[in-house]
């Protein structure tokens, strides 16, 4: 997932919805999503595509700030950040 956060107080309201896409996509869907994951995937993949509210995307940002795998590539990069730059 990119960057959806749920907030728990958000009430989810689901439709059912009928889509056309190509076989072969579908097909690649199929072969390599989990079982009952296709509707899940295509959800996020729309979610993301669209433009994110501020809310949602203060949210992401936040919580990647935690991650601490984030913290690594940080430190790397804090090394390089400035280096051709003029002063």
């Amino acid at each position: 997932m990119l960057y959806t956060v749920q907030r728990p107080k958000e009430v989810i309201v689901v439709v059912r919805l009928n889509i056309t896409m190509d076989a072969d996509l579908y097909q690649r869907l199929k072969r390599e999503l989990p079982a009952k994951r296709i509707s899940r995937f295509i959800n996020d993949a729309v979610r993301a595509h669209l433009h994110p509210n501020r809310a949602t995307l203060d949210a992401a940002y936040k919580a990647a700030r935690k991650e601490a795998w984030r913290k690594e590539f940080e430190e790397d990069w804090n090394v390089t950040e400035t280096e051709g730059w003029p002063r």
